[in-house]
Order: structure tokens, then sequence, then C-alpha cells
């Protein structure tokens, strides 16, 4: 039985893109941002052959990769972790998700206060963090939801624990995505709870992704039509709406979703195990953190051996990012940037795949990896690595 195991290292850009100046990210790299900390330790990611992708020449570099290698552009019009998945998956955004740079209009915002019977305060761009330290006071003595949105297709609902539980939060963000359709169709519709008292609240792991529906067919529909496994762990399921994906596993930290999936390499499956690791992104790069982003991919480097021992003779591991988010640029944005390749099977031959141009050249290799028919813009690279 065939297996493929897709790791996403959320955010772990390589370099920008052509295109980078229209989305306000020139010079963004976030691999090399984060290889100027103390803690950036990668020898494992190194002998896969990181540093031998084409354009980084900043970190070392070995004679003899384990691995495949190269990097992927992104041809969709996005940055963002909606965008970047579905075109991992195959299906390319030639629009962008819609935005909302000066905050959400009336005819949203009144149409959710209606149907949610609470005000909403903020409704702005804002970082997370800080809209709970400047907004949580407020939204604690009045119920009001805290309503703000970022550079990204999103619409995020933030509101105190002891307040708005769980379960209703999630009813809002549910009501919400009733309402964000057709042209307001955002990519997400994000539940933010928080907890402690003013100032020193805190954003809990209990975050939930409520996503818009895949514009086109993905490999995760075409492999679900064979009856063949999909596996998603982390935010995958949310991403893509729940579609597509037969088993799920939930994550609230990179060190869960990198245990889960090594216990599910354990098993026997014939298909697609598809993991999201988002602490590299949410925790981060968005907060501008160089040596925490450091720190978190020195940790996984130092459990992947255990992958690669994991591995069967009819597995492929392939790990990518889906866009980057450069902690050392002045934003807390994400940035479009190349996002790495790494491509190994137990018995390969290193060989540079050099730069690809479509995120969705992975959908098509995984496909054609599991002999399952799948119509996608992306070129299969499998050829060149199992030859």
């Amino acid at each position: 039985m065939k297996r493929v195991f897709l790791i996403v290292l959320d955010s772990f850009g390589v370099g920008e893109l052509p295109d980078a100046y229209k989305f306000g990210d020139t010079g963004s790299n976030t691999l090399k941002s984060i290889s100027k900390s103390k803690y950036f330790n990668i020898p494992n990611l190194i002998s896969m052959g990181l540093g031998c992708i084409d354009g980084i020449d900043y970190i070392e570099k070995t004679d003899t990769p384990l691995a495949c290698y190269g990097k992927c552009a992104e041809l969709s019009m996005g940055k963002d972790t909606t965008v970047g998945h579905w075109e991992i998956a195959g299906v390319i955004s030639k629009d962008p998700l819609p935005t909302y740079p000066n905050g959400f209009g009336d005819d949203i915002l009144d149409q959710f206060s209606r149907l949610t019977k609470r005000k909403v305060i903020c409704n702005k761009p804002y970082s997370g963090t800080q809209v709970i330290a400047d907004y949580g006071k407020e939204h604690m003595e009045s119920g009001a939801l805290i309503v703000y949105t970022s550079a990204d297709s999103v619409f995020q609902i933030a509101a105190h624990e002891d307040v708005v539980s769980v379960d209703e939060l999630y009813e809002y963000c549910r009501i919400a995505r009733k309402i964000l359709t057709g042209k307001h169709g955002v990519g997400r519709v994000i539940a933010r709870p928080f907890t402690g008292e003013y100032p020193n609240f805190k954003r809990t792991s209990k975050r939930h992704d409520f996503s818009i529906e895949p514009s086109g067919e993905t490999m995760l529909d075409a492999i679900f039509k064979r009856d063949l496994d999909v596996i998603s762990v982390g935010k995958i399921y949310d991403i893509f709406a729940s579609r597509g994906i037969k088993h799920s596993h939930f994550t609230h930290s990179n060190s869960e979703g990198i245990e889960k999936t090594l216990k599910i390499m354990e098993k026997d499956f014939h298909g697609l195990c598809f993991t999201n690791l988002v602490d590299f992104d949410m925790l981060y790069g968005h907060r501008n953190d160089i040596d925490g982003y450091a720190s978190a991919i020195s940790y996984f480097d130092t459990l992947l051996p255990e992958f690669i021992k994991r591995l069967r003779d009819d597995d492929l591991l392939i790990i990518t990012a889906d866009h980057g988010c450069d902690p050392g640029d002045i934003s807390t944005d994400h940035t479009r940037e190349y996002v790495p390749l790494l491509v190994y099977k137990n018995g390969i031959h290193s060989k540079n795949l050099g730069k690809r141009d479509t995120y969705a050249d992975i959908s098509a290799s995984v496909c054609e990896f599991l002999s399952v028919n799948f119509n996608t813009v992306g070129k299969s690279f499998i050829k060149e690595v199992l030859k």
C-alpha cells in the first residue's frame, strides 16, 4: 500500500517571488531571517538538501543530499493559508479572495449583530494579540464581540471565554460564515477565544477556522473518490472545509501535530496523510519573533530522523510550505515567497527539481504516485524522483 506524508511547515518561505513587490514584500525571506538567530540549528534539513535549493546561499550546503530538492512559486493571486493550501492541492485562485483594509461594511456587521444579538467593536485590521490588549476590557464590560481582520482574507472574532463560551463563539462564526458569501466570500472566519484578566489576556488553543469551500476539485477530492484514505492533521480539515477528508486529527501545537503524524506512520493505510504545522506562522512569523521561529524549526529538525525512520519502502515524504511570513521584516503579515520542496523516498537518488512554476506540482505528483487521475495545471515531478 502506497502512503504519502505531506507536511506543510506553515509560512516557511525561502525568498521573495519575482512579483513580491506587488504585495509590498520586496526583499522578504523567512528562512534567511531566522538563519541569523543563535537558536537556528537544522543539520537534518541541511542533510536533506535544503541548502542546495537554487538561490539559497546563506546556509550550509551538503555534497550528498538525501532528498530531491527544489522550490515552488505561487501561481495564485494571494499569499495566505487558504489560497496556498488550495494551490498545493491543485486549485489555482486567479482572483484574490476579498480583503478589508478599512474594516467590514455596515451591510455585513448590521446583519451579523442582528443574528448574534451582540454589538461589534474594533472592526479594523489588527494584530491578534494586540487587539485583545486594546479591546479586551471593553468586551468584558459590554459583551460586544471583537471583530477584526488582517491583510489576509479573514473575519476574526475574539471573545473571552468567561463572557462568551467557546461553543457560542463557534456558533457566531457559523453565522458569519453564512453571511460572508459571494463577493464577500472571505477565505476564513476564525474563532479567537481568550482568557485571563485585564491587562494580562492570553489567547487559548481553542481557535477554530471556518473556511470557504475550495473553488474547484482538489487532490483530496480525487483521492477520496478513489476510496483511498485522506487523513488530515492540524488545520487541514478547516482549510478544506472538511471536503475530501476521511479521518481528521485536530492539534493545538507543532509538537502535537508531529506526534500525531508519527503515530499515523505506524498504522496501515493507503493514501495521503496531510499535516499542517501552524506554530511557525501563528506564534512566530506574525509576531516578528525571529528566535522563536528559529527554535521551532530547529525542534522540527530534531524529529526529522524519526519521520525517515518510520517510512516504509512504498512511502513518499514531501516537506513544503504554503507562503512566507518573514519575522524579520517591518510588517506582521504573510509574505509572497517561494516555498521549499523536499521529496524523500527510501532508495532514491537525490536530484535538483529546480524552480517549479506552481505549488500545484505537488498535487500532480501525489496523485500520480497514488495512481489517481486528477486534472490540474501542476506538472508531476514523480518520474524524476523515482527514476
